[in-house]
This record gives C-alpha cells, structure tokens and sequence, in this order.
C-alpha cells in the first residue's frame, strides 16, 4: 500500500515538474491542474509523453457571472490508472483556443467539434467545427447560461394562431 502512495507522489511531483503547474491530488486516482489557456497545446502534449495518452472528453463550463468559459481536458493513463484534469479559462466575449487535434487526431476534433457547436468556442487549428447534432439550427449555442432555450422553441416552432399550440402562448403570459 506504501509503495501505491509513493507513487502517486512522484507522479505529482514528476507532473507539477514538467507542467510548471501545481498539481491537485483530489481523489484516489484523479488529478487536476489549472493552466493558462495559452499553454494548452503544450502541457497536453507533455501529459501524453508522460503516459496520459487518452483523451476521455472536453468539458465546457459557461461561467456567467464571471464572462468566461472553464474548459476541461480529462486525460486517462492506463500506465498509472489516473486521470489528469487539465481545466482552463477562456474569455466568454472572445471564446477561442488552440486546438489539441494536432495531439489525439480525431477524437479531440469530434470533441472540440461539440464545445463549438453547444458553447460557441473555436477551436484554433481545427479545420472541422461543422455542427454533429444541429445541422439546420440558426440560433445561438444552446448551452449558453443566458439562451433562453423555452423562448426560442416556442418563437421557432409554434405558432400562436394554432388553436392546439395556444396554450403554450397562455402559460407564458
């Protein structure tokens, strides 16, 4: 059991090390670090070469409030059964970033592809943010704390002359 917490140790050690970034040990088996976005491109390639070689996801966070997006990159390593965090901020008004689809190919770009989609971020590098869900959606990303999800459906597909669509026009005054 020692010798399983010595190595969790000098992996976050080794990590913080060669990210220049402190790293958070905040469960068994899954780290986080907090980079600047501009470093993205960088610290993902140097978490692959130390052995964190699958891309699980990208998660986006719409953080109002503040006018900007957390973006969240987890990575797996089957070497040491670990998960890497790697969570950053982009400005909300402005929201782009280097795309990592340089390092894990097609899947970060399916992954990109959907933040793009749902959040409004691009992705800078990748060359294919065409929509996977939405093929003919006209409004603003749907993810949006501040889009208005019942609005729109209700301007876009009802119609109030419609004797069996009014009552959704009655609940809304």
């Amino acid at each position: 059991m020692a010798a399983i917490e010595q190595e969790k140790t000098d992996l976050v050690e080794v990590l913080s090390s060669e990210l220049d970034a402190s790293i958070t040990l905040k469960k068994e088996r899954r780290m986080w670090v907090e980079i600047d976005s501009k470093k993205i491109v960088d610290v993902c390639l140097k978490a692959l070469q130390l052995g964190f070689e699958h891309l699980s996801t990208i998660s986006a966070v719409d953080w109002l409030e503040e006018g900007r997006f957390e973006l969240v990159y987890h990575l797996w390593s089957y070497k040491y059964r670990t998960s890497l965090n790697i969570k950053t901020k982009i400005d909300r008004n402005k929201p782009s970033i280097s795309s990592i689809n340089s390092i894990w190919d097609t899947y970060a770009e399916t992954c990109e592809r959907e933040c793009h989609e749902l959040f409004g971020i691009n992705f800078e590098g990748n060359s294919n943010l065409t929509p996977l869900f939405l093929e003919d959606w006209q409004g603003p990303p749907p993810f949006l704390k501040d889009f208005n999800w019942r609005e729109y459906t209700l301007k876009e597909h009802y119609k109030e002359e419609n004797p069996r669509e009014q009552v959704y026009f009655e609940v809304k005054k």
